[in-house]
C-alpha cells in the first residue's frame, strides 16, 4: 500500500514539537504511537510506516525534543531531565492533532516509558480512544474509567517490568470489565520488539505485531 511520510510540527503551549506522521494515500483509522525512553529513534518511524502499511494514519510525537539515546545509561540521563509536564502535554497535543485528522476514536500504541503513556490518555480520555495496545509499559491508573480494549505484550521474566505488577494491571482490568488480552513471550527481555536493540527476538516480535494489526482492525 502506497504510504505519504512526513515531519511536522505541533504546538505545544506554543513551542514547537516536531513528529512524525505515516499514512496511507487515502487515510485510515488514526493510531498514536508513543516512543520509549531512547526518544524518536529510526526504528519508532519504521514502526510507524508498517502500520501506515497496514492503512493506519500513525503520528509518533518526538517526547525527547530531538535527543536519541543509543545506550541505556544515555536513556537514563534524558529521562532524568525530562520535563515530565511537558512530555504530557506532548501527547495530549499530539492526540489531538490526530483525532483533528480523523473520523471517530484513535488507538495508542505505547512502547515502555511510551505504553505507560498510552495508559495514562485512555484513563484520562476514554471516550477518544479505542484501542490501547501495550509494548512491555505499564503505569497505575484508574482501572476502571477506561472503555478501549486492551492488548499487552510482555516477557515472562522482565527486570524493568516485575510480572506482578503486570499481572495486577491486567487482573484490575478484568475487576473493570475491560476488555483486556495479555500475551506472555517466554524468554524474552525487555525491548523484544526493537530491532535495533540486542534484546530483539524476531520470532516473537512477529508474532506481536501480527496479534497487534489484527487487534487494532478489529478494535478500530
Amino acid at each position: 500500500m502506497p504510504i505519504r511520510k512526513s515531519e511536522i510540527k505541533l504546538d505545544v503551549n506554543g513551542k514547537p514539537v516536531n513528529a512524525y506522521l505515516a499514512s496511507p494515500d487515502g487515510g485510515g483509522p488514526g493510531a498514536l504511537l508513543l516512543h520509549a525512553w531512547w526518544g524518536l529513534k529510526p526504528f519508532f518511524k519504521e514502526t510507524c510506516d508498517r502500520l501506515a502499511e497496514q492503512g493506519f494514519t500513525v503520528l509518533a510525537p518526538d517526547l525527547r525534543d530531538g535527543q536519541i539515546a543509543k545506550t541505556i545509561e544515555e536513556a537514563k540521563a534524558l529521562m532524568g531531565k525530562s520535563d515530565g509536564q511537558l512530555v504530557g502535554d506532548t501527547v495530549m497535543a499530539a492526540k489531538d492533532h490526530l483525532r483533528g485528522m480523523v473520523d471517530g476514536k484513535i488507538g495508542v500504541v505505547g512502547f515502555s516509558m511510551g505504553g505507560a503513556w498510552a495508559l495514562t490518555v485512555a484513563a484520562y480520555k476514554p471516550e477518544q480512544i479505542a484501542a490501547v495496545v501495550l509494548f512491555y509499559g505499564n503505569e497505575g491508573i484508574e482501572y476502571g474509567k477506561v472503555t478501549a480494549k486492551v492488548m499487552g505484550h510482555y516477557s515472562d521474566n522482565d527486570e524493568w517490568e516485575p510480572n506482578e505488577y503486570v499481572e495486577n494491571t491486567f487482573a484490575e482490568f478484568k475487576k473493570a470489565g475491560v476488555d483486556a488480552a495479555l500475551h506472555i513471550y517466554p524468554g524474552v527481555a525487555h525491548w523484544f520488539v526493537e530491532s535495533d536493540r540486542p534484546e530483539y527476538d524476531s520470532a516473537a516480535a512477529q508474532l506481536a505485531w501480527e496479534r497487534t494489526f489484527e487487534f487494532l482492525r478489529r478494535s478500530l
